[in-house]
């Protein structure tokens, strides 16, 4: 299997329905940006992903013998760490950078929360009556929106704040970001 990032928006959603069908249980954390922006007042995004993962695993109803997960710390094996300060199993944790390229369940899960996350990104596109782009920071049709819609209220519920890229904007004069307008 591959990294879910670098299969199209169609395999992810045929490889979803397999994955989902042969699963026997999986969970599925979700959380907003305005959610993420209170917590980030006091935690770090690490901090926080330790804290859903722990609850994630928590939520099984049959622990796993063996869980793998992409550590987004900057020292894998801290991100282990993080997690146990949030669930108590006796699982093994084994966290890798790269682990949802190197294990096929790490991939599997990587295209269930991809699937899951364009979802959500689809129906805020229908609320806000466009298209953004696919809403990551490497995108240069979210940039664009970013700068030229920084302004429209309705959108602040849906952005990180604690994000670099806002960061950026906000630093810059607000007449920019309605240049285009």
């Amino acid at each position: 299997m591959k990294d879910s990032k670098l299969l199209t928006p169609k395999k992810r959603e045929q490889l979803f329905g397999k994955i989902t069908s042969i699963c026997n249980e999986f969970v599925v954390m979700k959380t907003t940006a305005n959610s993420l922006n209170e917590e980030m007042k006091k935690y770090s995004l690490n901090e926080i992903e330790a804290m859903e993962l722990g609850k994630a695993l928590s939520l099984l109803k049959t622990p796993p013998e063996v869980v793998y997960i992409d550590s987004p710390d900057t020292i894998a094996k801290r991100f282990c760490t993080r997690i146990r300060k949030y669930h108590a199993g006796d699982e093994e944790l084994i966290c890798e950078h790269k682990a949802d390229f190197n294990y096929p369940i790490c991939s599997a899960a990587s295209i269930i929360a991809k699937v899951e996350r364009d979802a959500v990104i689809g129906e805020i596109k229908k609320e806000l009556g466009c298209d953004f782009g696919s809403g990551y920071t490497s995108d240069d049709r979210t940039i664009d929106f970013l700068k030229k819609n920084f302004r429209r209220a309705e959108i602040h519920k849906y952005i990180r704040q604690e994000w670099e890229t806002i960061n950026n904007l906000k630093q810059r004069k607000l007449s920019e970001f309605d240049a285009d307008e």
